[in-house]
Parts: C-alpha cells; structure tokens; sequence
C-alpha cells in the first residue's frame, strides 16, 4: 500500500452517471455508512454530486461498532448539520426510524401537496460505498429479498426502483469507491473492513497495521481474544501478529510463525466482531476533506 491506490471500473463511472441522471426525481438522498469507519467509508465525490439535496445519513453495523464512538460520529455530524440514523441490518437496530426520518427531510414538501389535496410519493436514492449493506437495508425497508446481498463489495450491478412500505419507491444503486484514495489511512481503514477487494492489497501488511491500531486503541480487547498476558504497548504491529500466532498455535518448520494465516484470521475475527465492538476512526483523528 506504498503507493496511491487508485483504480476507476467502468461500472463506478455508470454509476456515477446513474445518480446524476436521476437526482431531479429525487426527494431524499439515503447515504449508507459503515459504522466502523463513519468518516473514510464515505465517496467525497457524493458531496459534488448531490450538492443542496436533502439528505439522510444511515450509519449501517452499528452493532459491530464501539457504541461509545457511534454516539461521537453522531454529535459530530450533527454538528454539521446531517441527520446520523444508526442501525444494525443484522439486528433490525433502527430500522423503522429510517423512512420516518426520510420523510421529515421534506416535511415542508409533503404538507404543502397535502394542502393542494395531492399525495406525495417518497422517492429515495439509495447511495454508498461497496459492502455497507445497502442491498441488506432495503430488503428490511422493502420486506423480502429484492437486491442482491453479500460480504464482499461489488454485489449490486444495476439500476433497481423498488417499492417500500409508506407510499414510497427506492431507487438503489451499486456501491463507488472515489477515483483515487490519496489519503492512504483512509485506505487502510476501507480495507480493513473488506470496503477493497482484498485481492488487491497484501494482507499481511494489512494486518501489521491493524494489529498496530488494536494496540492503541483497544489493547485489554485485543490481549482478551488471544489470551496475551504480555504488556503488548512497545510491539510493533508485525510483533504483535506474530505473538497473536503463536497464541494460536500457527507455529509451522523452523518455529515460525506462518504469518499469512495469523493476518487473515485477525482480519476475519476483526469484521466478524470476534475482538469486540470497534470503531477504526475518531473525529479528532481525520482531517476534513
């Protein structure tokens, strides 16, 4: 991850084009966030397209996050003026506050068609990056399996209008990544999360990193899944993941540690919430864009 990561499909210019072709018809914009990473899980590019559009922030995972920072993310947002909902598609977390903060987004719209005796049609874009679970979201809005789902990025691949409870039709979209990811912390917390294809990143290095943030940030839960009595504070990450492979008993000839398997099991126990509840990012600890 040395260098910029950058790549552009031609099914994230599409999408792109799919979002700007169809904003006009377009009450409320619904952004899906990972709660995880509630600041580098989002496309800076969403920003200039949808421009003055209401829109409502759904922070997805909540669940797998540390509760603590949730309520963080939520002040700091709010602080600026976006709406924060969060919500587990596991769990059903949230999941009915959802249209009825959609709706509030225009409830100025909606009151003035039903003084004219009109009533309004709630239409929703749905948009996101890969895997925050957009697809799982509107199959509880929507009450059945309508978009596809799965746990790696890149699942939905075209234009779906579907209609949810309430009077009011979805337009889902398929997850972009921005162009380019220059800030490469962001990188790194998009990846650690599986946001990248991990086909694409060196998981090894991937892991070293993430070890090194455990460590700061959540060492009593880190040193409690892998049974480490050790004060771990003067480890380097690639120490760290050593130590939690040889714990586990990945112990191959020569007494190394097969290194490859400790970093692909801490990065699956990671996204599965074996380690525990945990955010990879502060307010304090991002720059603005």
């Amino acid at each position: 991850m040395q260098n910029t990561l950058q790549w552009y499909p031609g099914h994230m210019a599409k999408t792109r084009r799919l979002i700007e072709d169809n904003l006009k018809m377009i009450d409320t914009v619904v952004e899906i966030l990972d709660a995880r990473i509630p600041f580098s899980g989002r496309n800076p590019s969403f920003d200039d397209i949808i421009k003055n559009k209401p829109r409502l922030l759904v922070m997805n995972k909540a669940d797998l996050a540390d509760p603590d920072k949730t309520g963080r993310w939520i002040d700091w947002y709010g602080s600026r003026g976006l709406k924060v909902i969060p919500i587990s598609c596991t769990t059903g977390q949230g999941i009915n506050k959802v249209l009825a903060e959609a709706r509030e987004t225009v409830r100025e719209k909606i009151e003035r068609d039903a003084e004219k005796g009109r009533t309004r049609t709630l239409k929703l874009m749905m948009i996101g990056i890969p895997n925050v679970g957009k697809s799982s979201l509107i199959n509880r809005l929507v009450g059945r399996a309508s978009a596809k789902t799965g746990d790696r990025p890149g699942i939905t691949r075209g234009k779906q209008w579907l209609r949810i409870k309430g009077d009011a039709e979805l337009l889902d979209t398929p997850g972009i990544l921005p162009p380019k990811l220059e800030d490469q912390a962001a990188a790194m917390r998009l990846a650690y999360t599986g946001a990248i294809k991990d086909e694409i990143i060196n998981r090894e290095l991937l892991a070293y990193s993430l070890c090194g943030y455990l460590r700061d940030e959540y060492a009593e839960a880190l040193c409690g899944r892998y049974k480490i009595k050790e004060d771990i504070s003067g480890l380097e990450g690639y120490e760290l993941l050593e130590l939690i492979g040889r714990r586990r008993g990945f112990v191959i000839s020569g007494g190394e540690v097969d290194m490859e398997r400790a970093a692909n099991m801490v990065l699956d126990e990671l996204r599965g919430c074996k380690i525990g509840r945990i955010t990879l990012e502060l307010p304090e600890d991002i720059a603005e864009r």
